[in-house]
């Protein structure tokens, strides 16, 4: 996405206005000269750091009021093509997916085609033979499955998958049905988080009974088509989008090695099923956001009071239900498929993404109206014998970065 002149001078859009012109003018003046040199030291830790880990290809992208005011680019798309990665770069966006599952979910609520706290088994009877020693499967409601609180175990398809003609994943919702009599509920539904794909793919499959259409085909017509998502689509990239395709690869113990290209999320698809391109993603970053000027468009897609419903805390997240908790006075929560991060002094709005070599990662704080989002096509795992090179570890240090030097600049508006 190509920067707008002026841009970057609009960062100190958010700075509280001064008692007087000249104080606000010297505000100004400074909040650019802070922004500026940030900018500059963060992309030379950005591209250190992709070097250090040894990632073949990613892209930032970093937003205020919907406008891209930093962007970086590394490496390349496809290593036999020598395609540089850009800003119509299309990467696989894995469980961040989750998000656009839970704003279908969300659309077909505000149009009186299901409730929030409806039990699940009204949509999908097959899960009534679920083994659950806590109750009735009549207590799981489709609020706990948005919320990763209904005590489904967290892998989709923990059986087989590691051959490599193995399906990437299960194809046909009958293989789903065929196990839930050897499926069990792990905990008493909402008293806990605990993440779960299959949680997420029921729910796929509600909208799809309820719309009467495909999951991507009803995504496409419903989300991102109206928010001009003209590069996103689900599994098989399309011929004429091939070229902006990055492919991914898996880093071990110094050993590259390419990962399966386009891969078929089959039944899974509501899981993590999306492709796009950076530039798309930022459009989506901005319906997040919300803006007065396109409320009226971005009402048509889900109106607002329901988007900020679900950026609510549902739950409180056990530090030991995450993968990492670093970072000062830090509390997590789960919305209505987001996750609420309270860290740094300051609450953020995200989802991450992590298949086939591709791991993913946007954050939005809404008071400043700032977001991020970034993309790595390497995955690169640590070993004993070599940990140097670690791209949830690289995820985590860029997140650390921002929250502590970049998104500080930012004073929060009135009334947010």
């Amino acid at each position: 996405m190509k920067i707008k002149p002026g841009a970057i001078a609009r960062v100190v859009v958010s700075l509280l206005f001064a008692v007087s012109i000249t104080s606000s003018d010297m505000a100004h003046s400074q909040s650019q000269k802070n922004f500026a040199q940030a900018r500059r030291e963060f992309k030379t830790f950005y591209e250190q750091s992709m070097r250090k880990h040894g990632i073949v290809g990613s892209g930032f992208m970093f937003i205020q009021d919907r406008e891209v005011i930093a962007q970086e680019f590394f490496g390349l798309a496809d290593i036999k093509k020598q395609e540089p990665v850009d800003e119509d770069t299309i990467f696989h966006w894995a469980s961040i997916t989750k998000t656009f599952t839970g704003v279908a979910i969300m659309q077909l609520r505000d149009r009186g085609l299901l409730k929030l706290d409806d039990p699940i088994v009204k949509y999908l009877p097959e899960l009534s033979v679920v083994h659950n020693p806590f109750g009735d499967m009549n207590q799981i409601t489709i609020r706990h499955l948005m919320t990763h609180t209904a005590g489904f175990r967290a892998a989709t398809w923990p059986w087989g998958g590691d051959k490599d003609w193995h399906p990437h994943e299960p194809q046909y919702w009958s293989q789903l049905v065929a196990m839930m009599p050897y499926t069990e509920i792990l905990f008493k539904p909402g008293s806990k988080f605990s993440y779960s794909n299959p949680g997420i793919i029921f729910l796929g499959r509600v909208i799809e009974l309820l719309a009467k259409e495909d999951y991507e085909v009803y995504i496409d017509k419903n989300i991102l088509k109206p928010l001009k998502m003209y590069k996103s689509y689900f599994d098989a990239t399309p011929p004429h989008l091939l070229k902006y395709r990055s492919n991914s690869y898996y880093l071990k113990e110094g050993a590259l090695t390419p990962a399966r290209f386009d891969v078929d999320t089959g039944v899974t698809v509501s899981n993590g099923g999306l492709n796009s391109s950076l530039e798309d993603m930022v459009r989506y970053i901005g319906f997040l956001m919300g803006d007065d000027k396109k409320q009226e468009d971005y009402d048509l897609v889900l109106k607002r009071s329901s988007l900020e419903e679900m950026f609510q805390p549902q739950i409180a997240i056990d530090p030991g239900a995450l993968q990492e908790s670093e970072g000062k006075n830090r509390k997590d929560s789960m919305g209505l498929t987001f996750f609420i991060e309270d860290n740094f002094d300051q609450r953020f709005i995200g989802h991450s993404g992590s298949q086939n070599g591709f791991i993913s990662h946007f954050y939005i704080r809404p008071d400043t109206r700032t977001a991020y989002i970034i993309a790595f096509n390497t995955h690169a795992m640590p070993t004993e014998k070599d940990s140097s090179r670690d791209t949830r570890r690289l995820d985590r240090e860029i997140k650390d970065h921002l929250f502590q030097i970049i998104f500080p600049l930012f004073v929060p508006r009135q009334g947010t």
